[in-house]
């Protein structure tokens, strides 16, 4: 569960950052290194003809996600969602509030980047994210950095999705998405972080040196 309004960026003490650090380290698994990682995927997108007729489709059985103009797929991508102690809430919701460059309020990790907030349900959203193989969020839905771009783009304030188990395009579509696995990634310095430098990065498409 993520808040649903932002801070500036302030000056970190030393333990705050520890703290951080320790919120990054919880989300670890197991290194896997025979999947992709979310930065290389860059999804083939298709314009909407009618961007008021776009709807997003989220399954969270098959960690996928559907953008969809009257049953056409202009955008498909896998995602990472809630785990089973925490799972991304099910049913029909309106995407309410949209944010490209949202940072955490809360702590532990305050100040982390979540651009391209789209938000769904009070203190839920989808946005950019480290993408695990298994569900392993709070309840919001990570998603790769330029799926998160282009989606943020093709939708608008008052976009419907639907969150069920499954979707009609898993077994067609869906299957066909590679497996994304960030678990092996390092964590890129605090100092990048919380720098402004992050936002700009990811309006290209890029983080870091991944």
């Amino acid at each position: 569960m993520m808040p649903t309004r932002t801070a500036p960026a302030r000056a970190l003490t030393g333990a705050a950052l520890a703290a951080i650090a320790l919120f990054l380290g919880a989300c670890a698994t197991t290194p896997t290194t025979s999947h992709r990682t979310s930065f290389s995927y860059d999804p083939a997108v298709t314009p909407a003809s009618n961007p008021n007729a776009v709807k997003l489709y989220l399954s969270t059985g098959a960690q996928r996600l559907y953008v969809v103009e009257g049953g056409k797929v202009l955008l498909a991508t896998p995602v990472c969602v809630g785990k089973a102690a925490s799972p991304t809430p099910h049913g029909n919701f309106t995407i309410y509030s949209k944010q490209a460059t949202r940072r955490r309020v809360s702590s532990p990790g305050a100040g982390y980047p979540m651009s391209y907030w789209m938000e769904f349900k009070p203190a839920y959203g989808l946005h950019w994210g480290f993408v695990k193989a298994t569900p392993a969020t709070h309840g919001c839905v990570r998603m790769p950095l330029n799926a998160a771009r282009k989606t943020f783009q093709l939708i608008k304030v008052g976009t419907p999705i639907n969150i069920a188990t499954s979707q009609p395009w898993d077994a067609t579509i869906g299957k066909s998405l590679p497996r994304l696995d960030d678990s092996h990634l390092p964590d890129p310095p605090m100092s990048y972080l919380l720098s402004p430098q992050v936002f700009s990065d990811h309006a290209k498409g890029k983080m870091w040196n991944f």
